[in-house]
């Protein structure tokens, strides 16, 4: 399993959310409290974010060693600012390398996506079944093997097929299609998931057969002012909102936030 943060608010600089809290992604990646699989995330790390100023494409950065060995994240950290980031911890699934493929966050266009959980036994199950769902473009886009791409993969199919949906519209709809998959194969998985296009944030906590992994929201901490964290576990004591299990948790431009139950 992997820790995942997102954010959304006033610009910040990426160390008050990477470094300063006490329970920040840096000690999750050695000292999580609340994983259900896995000791550490040791499997490398990637940060996304969004100008601060600009309205443009976002930017990632990503590396393979765990997140506490990376001597050039610090000196980052403290000059990049920005109102729009999600970043992950990596905790390897069992047979799955352990590249920059398949390092999140993953992008696509505007829309950046990380991924909590895993499809049991990926490969021999829900692999085929998820690319015969994708278009050629995006089918030839997936450059990595993980459950994860390939479901941002079906996520992104279903943004392409109708340019209108929402956000929210494209995540219930690949997780009703995942559910459906799921039941057909025998098989379980979880989805925790955090997605953006820079302006809002989209978030689950989801899963078949299994209980969901830890999923916590926070809104207007006096620490973070005009913004809202979402986080596999609380960076800090305070007074974060446990997300329900089979929800939708929707993060607006006015940081109003939206619960929908699956």
């Amino acid at each position: 399993m992997c820790r995942l943060l997102g954010y959304l608010g006033s610009p910040i600089l990426l160390d008050h959310l990477l470094y300063k809290p006490e329970h920040s992604l840096i000690v999750q990646s050695y000292q999580p409290r609340e994983m259900t699989s896995g000791v550490v995330n040791a499997d490398g790390f990637g940060i996304g974010w969004y100008h601060a100023q600009r309205d443009s494409d976002p930017f990632t950065y990503k590396n393979l060693l765990p997140i506490w060995n990376d001597v050039n994240l610090p000196n980052l950290s403290r000059y990049i600012e920005s109102g729009c980031v999600i970043a992950n911890i990596r905790s390897a699934t069992s047979g799955q390398g352990v590249d920059l493929n398949n390092s999140h966050p993953f992008r696509n266009g505007r829309i950046l996506f990380t991924h909590n959980g895993l499809i049991r036994n990926f490969r021999e199950t829900l692999y085929r079944p998820i690319r015969d769902r994708l278009s050629d473009r995006i089918y030839q886009s997936i450059d990595g093997t993980t459950d994860s791409e390939h479901i941002f993969a079906l996520l992104i199919n279903q943004w392409e097929t109708d340019p209108d949906i929402t956000l929210e519209k494209a995540l219930h709809n690949t997780l009703m299609i995942l559910a459906q998959l799921a039941q057909s194969y025998q098989v379980d998985f979880s989805a925790n998931i955090i997605i953006s296009d820079g302006h809002r944030l989209v978030a689950s906590r989801f899963a078949h057969g299994v209980q969901a992994p830890s999923l916590y929201w926070l809104r207007d901490d006096p620490a973070f002012p005009e913004a809202v964290i979402i986080a596999s576990e609380p960076l800090f004591t305070s007074n974060w909102i446990s997300c329900p299990e089979h929800s939708i948790i929707s993060v607006g431009e006015d940081l109003d936030i939206q619960i929908h139950q699956l």
